[in-house]
């Protein structure tokens, strides 16, 4: 590689030492001295970025060698898969890599040089000439699909590059550039590496990888030009976004400048943000994966100018990035000079041009699969807009194709479900036995400052369910399931989605890898709560299990923990509470800080429930009364409902438990029973949909019980026991929500317990046809026909909850079947 000449100019900078180009070239030399390889022999890095991986790099291209970089933070297997393939002559490396890079290489002809054990020779004043088409760096794949392959990549294919992007003037010698991402991957090797030295440029080193010496560096050095990867804008923009939201001035002020599009005016009102990354930054440039659109929108509000490229390692890699004067957000710019770019009808991006490699190593079948007359085909599937910029839509092998022929983007399922909630950090959909699945990472931190309880449930109906609706059938997402550890990515960011199902079908073994300290438990509190979880949840408690992702308390199992706490030791705890104490140990200590005193008795939800305040349960006979006979004139002509079993209603208290199938089983069931009946019969409602004043007004008049699952569902379940001890009836949908599918879904165990414990009977009620009327997906009803069955009332008598909750769920099934039968 040529440098410029300025041989007094910093080249490097690493741990406070500055580094010129003049002593890069002299330990260059020296480092190639240690060498002793014929041209074409492979030489391995495996080390984190440091001076010693740049002068084995050149060192290697001064004595006629092929680099063969690894990432430094292999498994000895992955490494030792690397070096049986492409057989390097040595290996370089660090005292952090050196006993994996030593198990990596037991029995195979390879030397091992570790630099931090290293006195280096006199520099070697020769150099072995290399033709432009000889191969020069063999870098593996990130194996996003399986095992790595090895890129030919030769000195044109490097060259390419390195003009492409230098003629734009994007940068120069003037501009210092951070080296974030391990130079392993042809990404930042070529952008923080190859590149910057080209032009005589400043690459500064980390002394750790971590959000904060990333700042620190970026204000000592000055950083001009930030290379990065969407992980990194993504922690950025979460920080800044959290400390405006914070500010009213400071929001107001984001929100106008929205609006103004000048990035000088943008940079000064913003100041304080562009002073925390060194005041400098000339470019935020995005690359390895597609960075979400609103984060690169709210970066440029911010006054930074977004650079987004794209390119794979075969492409050396750059194919294509913003011109800095032209940027077009959600693209991923034009092709770089002498790279052409066009999609096959298919839609896949083909690319031809000098930056194409040369094929993969030892693996000439595979290379007739990607390059097809001089095109190499990316895999990735995009489109190209009448100006030559280049939209990535997805990646051609990702794409999951369903059993009956339809195609599915997973991305586009992951960003809809991203959007809709800030607490979930990751997620990954794949297709298992024809079916949609996710896993989901959340943000436990954010999950703990909204309060959210029941995490599953809030995941399952406020995110998933609204997704779905938003999709066709066959792209809804049927199942999934929460982990606790991030989802397999390269070291870029881009997932692996080929590992989800496994990790699907392992997510509850999956534990967070540390180093549990049992001492919480040699307290009494501690003693007795571990216990008590032990019992519900029929798990082995250790001191890190989440209550709900470890343990499988759902929403009940936390008020029946509640309870326990409240008996035992005298702590009365929120739910609010209870949601920013989640693992186990840390509801120990938050019980042994509050305890008033320790008695050890059992807790029963009879307990729990016959502690219900007074609460006022409204009613206004004649607006009720006139309600429900407009419904009844509603669904005798629209719907021409059809009713019977009515004889089966016992005398009050009792509770009506109906399948649900539509926004109208609640209206349609008030508009059927008998007068004297229903007036004394109550509904629960979802909080949510009551809380301004016109809809709050409403669930008065329709007698509205209103619960939530996360902010007060012992109170909720309290005003339900309430409402029955006061001798009315309650209906209660056991599936807790609408169905998506017509299909039943599983029962919740809240209905057993209220009428176990209070001796209320069940009555259950079959309702059919009310999907086709107005299903979850449907914006207005259809003049379906809707059949109601009230069935024999369930007696609680000594059955436990499951077998209480089996029989209501049999007794619902049957009753459908039957009037199925009948259409």
């Amino acid at each position: 590689m040529e440098f410029l000449r300025d041989f007094g100019k910093t080249a490097l900078i690493h741990q406070g030492n500055e580094i010129s180009y003049a002593e890069l070239l002299e330990n260059i030399a020296s480092f190639a001295n240690l060498m002793d390889i014929t041209p074409n022999e492979r030489v391995g890095i495996v080390m984190e970025n440091r001076p010693e991986w740049v002068y084995a790099f050149y060192g290697t291209w001064k004595k006629g060698g092929i680099v063969v970089p690894i990432d430094f933070m292999s498994t000895p297997q992955e490494i030792r898969y690397i070096l049986e393939d492409a057989e390097p002559s040595i290996i370089f490396c660090s005292d952090e890599t050196y006993p994996r890079v030593r198990e990596a290489s037991e029995d195979l002809k390879v030397e091992i040089v570790n630099v931090d054990n290293l006195v280096l020779p006199t520099p070697w004043e020769g150099i072995v000439r290399r033709d432009e088409d000889d191969v020069a760096v063999l870098p593996y794949t990130s194996g996003t699909t399986g095992n790595p392959k090895g890129v030919m990549l030769t000195f044109k294919n490097l060259m390419s590059n390195i003009r492409g992007v230098s003629e734009v003037g994007i940068a120069g010698k003037e501009d210092k550039t951070l080296a974030i991402l391990p130079f392993h991957h042809m990404y930042p090797l070529m952008t923080t590496m190859l590149l910057p030295l080209y032009l005589g440029a400043t690459v500064v080193f980390l002394d750790k990888l971590t959000p904060e010496d990333i700042i620190e560096k970026l204000q000592k050095y000055q950083i001009t030009v930030l290379i990065g990867v969407p992980r990194l804008y993504q922690l950025f923009h979460r920080r800044i976004m959290e400390e405006i939201n914070k500010n009213v001035l400071a929001k107001n002020l984001f929100k106008l400048m929205k609006k103004v599009k000048n990035q000088k005016i943008r940079k000064t009102v913003f100041k304080k943000v562009h002073d925390a990354f060194g005041g400098r930054i000339k470019y935020m440039v995005s690359g390895g994966a597609k960075l979400p659109l609103d984060i690169a929108q709210d970066l440029t509000t911010l006054g930074f100018t977004v650079i987004e490229g794209y390119g794979l390692t075969e492409t050396s890699p750059i194919v294509s990035f913003n011109p800095p004067n032209r940027i077009k957000l959600g693209s991923v710019g034009v092709p770089i000079k002498g790279v052409e770019v066009m999609t096959t009808s298919e839609g896949e991006i083909i690319v031809r041009g000098d930056n194409v490699m040369k094929g993969y190593w030892k693996k000439p079948e595979e290379t007739q699969k990607v390059i097809i007359n001089g095109w190499f085909y990316t895999g990735d599937l995009g489109e190209i807009d009448e100006e030559g910029y280049i939209y990535i839509t997805g990646r051609k092998k990702e794409i999951i194709v369903l059993g009956s022929g339809k195609n599915v983007f997973p991305e586009e399922i992951e960003s809809k479900i991203l959007a809709k909630a800030p607490y979930i950090k990751e997620v990954g959909v794949f297709e298992k036995d024809g079916k949609l699945l996710a896993l989901i990472y959340p943000d436990f931190e954010k999950v703990k400052e909204l309060g959210i309880t029941n995490l599953e449930e809030t995941i399952k109906w406020e995110v998933i369910d609204k997704v779905n609706r938003e999709l066709p059938e066959w792209k809804r997402v049927v199942g999934f399931k929460i982990v606790k550890t991030e989802l397999p990515k390269t070291r870029l960011g881009k997932l692996r989605r080929f590992l989800l199902p496994q990790i699907y079908e392992k997510a509850e073994e999956i534990k967070e890898e540390k180093t549990e300290d049992y001492s919480v438990f040699e307290t009494e509190e501690g003693r007795i709560i571990k216990e008590f979880l032990e019992k519900i949840s029929q798990k082995e408690v250790k001191p890190g299990d989440h209550l709900e992702i470890d343990l499988g308390l759902d929403s009940l199992a936390k008020v029946e923990l509640l309870g326990f706490i409240e008996t035992n030791f005298g702590v009365s705890l929120s739910e609010e509470e209870l949601s920013k104490n989640l693992v186990v140990k840390d509801l120990i200590e938050l019980v042994r800080s509050k305890k008033k005193s320790v008695d050890t008795k059992e807790v029963s939800w009879k307990d729990i429930l016959t502690k219900a305040k007074p609460y006022e349960l409204y009613h206004y006979p004649l607006i009720f009364e006139l309600g429900r006979k407009l419904l009844k004139l509603y669904f005798k002509l629209y719907h021409r409902i059809d009713v019977r079993g009515l004889e089966n209603l016992p005398k009050p208290p009792f509770i009506i438990a109906p399948n649900h199938q539509s926004y109208l089983d609640a209206f349609a069931i008030a508009a059927v029973l008998p007068k004297e009946i229903a007036h004394e019969t109550y509904f629960l409602g979802d909080e949510t949909y009551f809380r301004n004043p016109i809809t709050s007004t409403f669930g008065k008049l329709a007698h509205v019980i209103t619960v939530n699952v996360n902010k007060g569902l012992k109170e909720s379940l309290q005003k339900t026991a309430y409402a029955l001890m006061s001798g009315k009836v309650v209906v209660i949908f056991p599936e807790g929500a609408r169905t998506r599918t017509e299909e039943l879904m599983e029962f919740k165990k809240g209905v057993a317990i209220l009428a176990r414990e209070l001796g209320v009977p069940i009555v259950p009620v079959a309702i059919e046809g009310a999907y086709e009327a107005w299903s979850v997906y449907d914006k207005f009803p259809k003049p379906k026909k809707i059949k109601i069955m009230f069935g024999k009332p369930v007696d609680p008598d000594e059955k436990s909850y499951e077998e209480i909750t089996k029989e209501l769920y049999e007794w619902i099934k049957s009753m459908l079947e039957f009037l199925k039968k009948e259409s």
